[in-house]
């Protein structure tokens, strides 16, 4: 990548609406996100997501690269994989909050762990209140 390449890029994030500008031209809605790097001494590298909504005729300038979304399911799956299964019952049981009485209410219990956990959410309290 040399000088030649790069073009004039201006992003303006305004809470939620926000928009990207590349050699003075607005592509906002061409675009379903981006993610801007930087490295010292290097140039910005800018990716953009183009909108679904927009068909491959896209028009992109600058270090920039038109990437796709990563897939979240080998990430949920390599997860999921981890889960010791009596732990997670266990902690489900233990947790009074999430059990209402309701139909499917250990199911319901279980899925709201897996999300606390994979959110780096983890109930030590639960933990010992299942050893004692």
């Amino acid at each position: 990548m040399d000088d030649e390449q790069l073009r004039q890029v201006r992003i303006r994030a305004d809470q939620a609406v926000g928009t990207v500008v590349l050699d003075g031209r607005d592509i906002s809605d061409n675009v379903s996100g981006y993610q801007l790097s930087r490295r010292a001494g290097l140039p910005a590298v800018l990716a953009l997501y183009v909108s679904p909504l927009v068909k491959d005729d896209f028009e992109g300038l600058a270090h920039v690269v038109v990437g796709d979304p990563p897939d979240p399911g080998p990430a949920a799956a390599a997860f999921l994989a981890a889960i010791d299964a009596g732990e997670l019952e266990r902690h489900a049981l233990a947790r009074h909050d999430l059990m209402d009485g309701g139909p499917h209410e250990l199911t319901r219990a279980m899925l709201q762990l897996l999300r606390e956990w994979a959110q780096g959410k983890f109930e030590a309290e639960a933990a010992d209140a299942v050893t004692q």
